[in-house]
């Protein structure tokens, strides 16, 4: 019986402690806002937990200890009822500190969570069912550019994400970085976070938003300062030219078919502003918003019937031949 309770005792651990780790996790603090928001989380649960310990003690001294019954069960013992009352004024009293003093600790942590410092680089995310639109702003119009479900910042710099909605609402949310921050249609809401080290981090919509929510994840990944200088400068090259038969079969097909409706590839004559920037899809590590690894098999199956992967996404099924869908992928296979 010892064995069979110290072995559960120990998967429990086991599991309990697992899920406080990983790159989507509030315990794997990568960035000042996150620090403090962890920091406050252990301290509420730290004084939840010596709450929670006090009064079951007392309860259990209660239920040791008990009363005898009296003979007139309305009779006041004085004694107890002064005991009793200073008992409730301590705890009062106790309550009312504790509660002052969270306040205070959480007031204090605004400042790094909700930080307005300068920023080295900011992004505007659009929250579409079901796939985030990230726009790289800048000075110069020419300098900024879009693309999708994968964000790039450098480390050690404040970076600004501004949010809004084409719909309805949904919710940024990148545990290892930042907290929670609702996107509303209509309303353009503000986070800031500075990521310490480098690394993927990945996020999720945190407000249900539809059938398609959790298939709604997103990553952001912390590169060195020149690392991200070389990758910005790639993403805000136009689409190079497809040069061999198959890739140029591929393009012609593209809009032909009408997905230059919908899609944007820069450099060419796809404009569509309704599903994401495809510029430079091969360069990225998934598709359909963190729902599948990016690969030659993932992306034909997407393309042939993205209803079968993510049922209700606004992609139609396209009748495609077997050769047309391998030339349009070979042609989309190129834009790194």
């Amino acid at each position: 019986m010892v064995v069979w309770l110290r072995s559960g005792l120990t998967v429990a651990a086991t599991c309990v402690l697992t899920s406080c780790t990983g790159w989507q996790s509030s315990f794997n603090a990568q960035a000042a806002q996150s620090e403090e928001i962890k920091r406050i989380l252990l301290i509420f649960i730290a004084v939840s937990t010596v709450v929670w310990v006090a009064v079951m003690l007392v309860l259990l001294v209660g239920l040791i200890r008990g009363r005898p019954l009296r003979e007139q069960r309305l009779d006041l013992d004085e004694a107890f009822e002064r005991r009793a009352g200073s008992v409730i004024l301590v705890a009062g009293i106790a309550t009312t500190i504790a509660v002052l003093a969270l306040s205070v600790v959480s007031y204090g942590a605004q400042r790094t969570v909700f930080a307005n410092d300068p920023p080295v680089v900011t992004v505007k995310v659009t929250g579409h069912q079901w796939w985030w639109e990230v726009q790289y702003q800048a000075d110069s119009p020419h300098l900024g550019f879009t693309t999708a479900n994968e964000i790039r910042v450098p480390v050690g710099q404040p970076v600004t994400v501004e949010l809004e909605s084409a719909d309805v609402i949904h919710s940024f949310w990148v545990p290892s970085l930042t907290g929670k921050m609702d996107l509303v249609t209509g309303q353009q809401n503000r986070t800031q976070f500075t990521a310490k080290n480098p690394g993927v981090y990945r996020g999720q919509c945190a407000e249900f938003c539809g059938m398609q929510h959790a298939h709604m994840a997103f990553t952001v990944t912390a590169l060195a300062q020149d690392e991200y200088r070389r990758w910005r400068d790639q993403q805000n090259q136009s689409a190079p030219s497809p040069s061999d038969p198959l890739s140029i079969r591929g393009e012609q097909l593209f809009r032909g078919r009408g997905c230059g409706l919908c899609h944007t590839i820069r450099g060419t004559l796809a404009g569509g502003q309704l599903g994401p920037d495809l510029t430079h899809i091969a360069s990225r590590d998934t598709i359909a918003a963190g729902t599948l690894p990016r690969n030659s098999g993932n992306l034909a199956a997407w393309i042939a019937d993205p209803q079968h992967i993510k049922p209700g996404n606004l992609m139609p099924k396209m009748p495609l031949r077997s050769d047309e869908l391998i030339a349009i992928l070979h042609y989309l296979e190129q834009l790194q």
